[in-house]
């Protein structure tokens, strides 16, 4: 059993937001649970009245009147949510137009700004009829180029005030990376960055953005944030405004276009590491629920909470913690390096603004811990109370790290879901136990299970991560997926009419002393797609990363299987501090760490030195594609990849002929 860790007190769950809702639900429906996971397995065995209660509890903007909760299909994917039901999105992210403080846009240059909500509504009204003057309407598509800034929530929310989708990129993505997807959904208007500021270098994106206007042939506008100073005014072949020139020739008051609940919101796309991006479309309502209930329920999240996830506008994290302006709190926006000017950089932001919700990445934390960081000591995080880490599992030794240097006493949830449910299956939760390694519990509504091969629950042990049964952020199809092929062949596949994740783990199950399950933590040990299977036995890679991340010198490492003498090796890759080389004692180390903690199976047969790793975009690191070179493959859309160069250093490796 892992190491408890944390526990919130009585006062913590008593005023909790989960405790306030699981009050309603016992008032309406005159039902009571006696712990979480009985609350849980209500709200999918009864899931109309749980999301009909999400809708109500929060008393969401729309027509929802008499409307029906669910129209099940023969199929997972064609149920439909309140299909009677219209609402607008923008409308309920602008709860309030006061003086408190919605957004607070810091960059690594030391520049900080603010928007109240009065003046955020303003903007958007602005900047909405300035899009319905250019004749955008509901169902067209506005794409961002942008960097995570104020204007890029502003351009949000006055699309989907107008019933457009949005679409986004950042500024990081390459010419052929932006084309690979906006190419495919042929938005009428762009907003582009002219630049953006990364570890101290200022980089223009000018003649990018020229380059990318050339090859989207519907657009009829675009809109340049002069993001940097100094950068020249060039022709992009098409009619061009500046961001604070965006202004209507006649202004008009902001209304919102009521849209149906499974009218599209968002266009997001898969990493694209395998080929070209699918375009994976999110219907209004759906995301709107979800978001609501993780933030409101799952995160605590408060209209006197400051929040911050360091994201980019090109990671679905972006599109979930902006959701945070629905319950009325302040959003903080980072834009820039996290360790520029100074490894500290994210710390000082929270100790500066007051973060009561910190959210970053796993490898963030990881990198914190190599760097040495110790804001326990350093910084006063007096108003933390909640940590959140994604994108890949939260080594159980970060867990500690955390717990140790950062903050004893906060709510520390590790949440794990993705771009395709642009939200969460687990995640965390405020009234219960922080476990070492794990995440806290199921979210709400979404029937969460591990499968054998063969589709059957494990009530232990490791399998793949399934969703039994429809919920409303599943997507509403992808873009030009004639009859839903792609969309099928994606997540239904593995299992008959089962959502199947990807990704590989397993449920803990946390007993009382009656012996009745009070808890079900999940640990995810990676995608399945990663899984190593030397002589048949399934190893997921990321018990493997935690067992090398103890070791000082090591970096960050990548794990791959190659097929050898009709079986598989494991094979690791391990990225060193400056200065260290990886000689038989290092060698040594590495393979015993492993073998003391997990089995001899997840010994690696070799480990090699490299000077970089491939990683996407958003920062996760590349196994497919490492594999694909290793085995002389081809790499099909390097594009997608964050240091694509990186590649060259897996190929032909003399180490790996014997």
């Amino acid at each position: 059993m892992n190491e408890l860790l944390w526990a919130p007190d009585k006062k913590h769950i008593s005023t909790a937001n989960l405790t306030q809702f699981e009050s309603f639900i016992a008032e309406k429906y005159g039902r009571t649970f006696a712990g979480y996971p009985e609350l849980h397995q209500w709200s999918i065995e009864y899931k109309e009245h749980f999301w009909a209660s999400i809708v109500e509890y929060f008393n969401l903007k729309g027509s929802f009147e008499a409307s029906t909760v669910l129209v099940e299909g023969e199929i997972f994917q064609q149920t439909q949510w309140f299909p009677d039901a219209t609402l607008n999105f923008a409308e309920n992210l602008l709860p309030k137009r006061n003086d408190d403080i919605a957004i607070i846009d810091r960059n690594e240059n030391g520049g900080r700004k603010t928007l109240t909500y009065a003046q955020l509504y303003d903007e958007v009204e602005r900047v909405a009829a300035s899009m319905r003057e250019l004749g955008v309407t509901k169902g067209d598509r506005v794409a961002g180029f942008l960097p995570n800034c104020s204007e890029s929530i502003i351009a949000m929310l006055a699309t989907t005030s107008i019933g457009a989708v949005w679409s986004s990129c950042s500024p990081d993505f390459g010419i052929n990376g932006v084309i690979d997807r906006l190419g495919q959904i042929q938005p009428k208007l762009l907003i582009a960055t002219n630049g953006y500021h990364y570890a101290g270098k200022r980089i223009s994106t000018t003649e990018r953005v020229k380059s990318i206007v050339q090859l989207l042939n519907a657009l009829t506008q675009l809109v340049v944030v002069e993001y940097i100073d100094d950068e020249p005014k060039l022709n992009y072949g098409v009619k061009t405004s500046a961001w604070q020139d965006f202004t209507p020739n006649t202004p008009t008051p902001l209304t919102f276009t009521p849209v149906h609940f499974s009218d599209s919101l968002y266009i997001m796309y898969s990493s694209g590491t395998t080929g070209v991006p699918k375009c994976i479309v999110h219907g209004v309502g759906g995301t709107l629920l979800q978001h609501v209930k993780e933030l409101a329920l799952h995160t605590n999240l408060n209209e006197s909470d400051n929040i911050f996830y360091y994201t980019t506008c090109g990671w679905m994290m972006w599109n979930w913690v902006v959701s945070s302006l629905s319950q009325g709190a302040t959003l903080t926006l980072f834009d820039g390096s996290p360790f520029h000017p100074t490894p500290s950089t994210l710390f000082d932001i929270a100790e500066q603004e007051q973060i009561s919700i910190f959210g970053a990445s796993a490898k963030y934390f990881a990198a914190c811990d190599k760097a040495g960081l110790h804001p326990l000591k350093t910084h006063n995080l007096t108003t933390l109370n909640t940590l959140l880490s994604t994108g890949s599992p939260l080594a159980h030794e970060t867990f500690d790290y955390l717990y140790q240097k950062v903050k004893k006493d906060m709510c520390v949830s590790s949440i794990s879901g993705g771009t395709d449910i642009v939200s969460c299956f687990a995640l965390g939760n405020p009234v219960l136990p922080v476990y070492r390694g794990e995440l806290q519990c199921a979210g709400l509504g979404m029937d969460v299970a591990f499968y054998d091969e063969r589709g059957h629950t494990l009530q232990e042990g490791k399998g793949e991560l399934v969703c039994q049964t429809p919920f409303p952020s599943m997507p509403t199809g992808f873009w030009n997926d004639k009859g839903g092929l792609k969309y099928k062949k994606a997540y239904f596949e593995s299992f008959e009419n089962c959502w199947a994740h990807g990704d590989y783990g397993e449920v803990i199950n946390h007993r009382d002393k009656t012996g009745q399950i009070i808890q079900q933590g999940i640990i995810i040990h990676g995608r399945s797609d990663a899984v190593l299977n030397p002589g048949g036995v399934r190893i997921g890679t990321a018990e493997i990363y935690r067992q090398v991340e103890k070791i000082d010198d090591v970096l960050e490492s990548i794990a791959i299987g190659q097929q050898w003498e009709d079986d598989v090796r494991v094979i690791l890759f391990v990225r060193l501090k400056p200065g260290i080389k990886l000689d038989n004692t290092l060698t040594q180390k590495i393979k015993y760490t492993i073998r003391a903690n997990t089995t001899p199976r997840h010994v690696p047969a070799k480990i090699i030195q490299v000077t970089d790793i491939p990683r996407t975009i958003s920062g996760k690191i590349v196994e497919l594609a490492v594999r694909n070179v290793v085995h002389g493959e081809t790499v099909k859309n390097q594009d997608a990849l964050a240091n694509p160069e990186a590649l060259t250093l897996f190929e032909g490796l003399d180490a790996l002929t014997s």
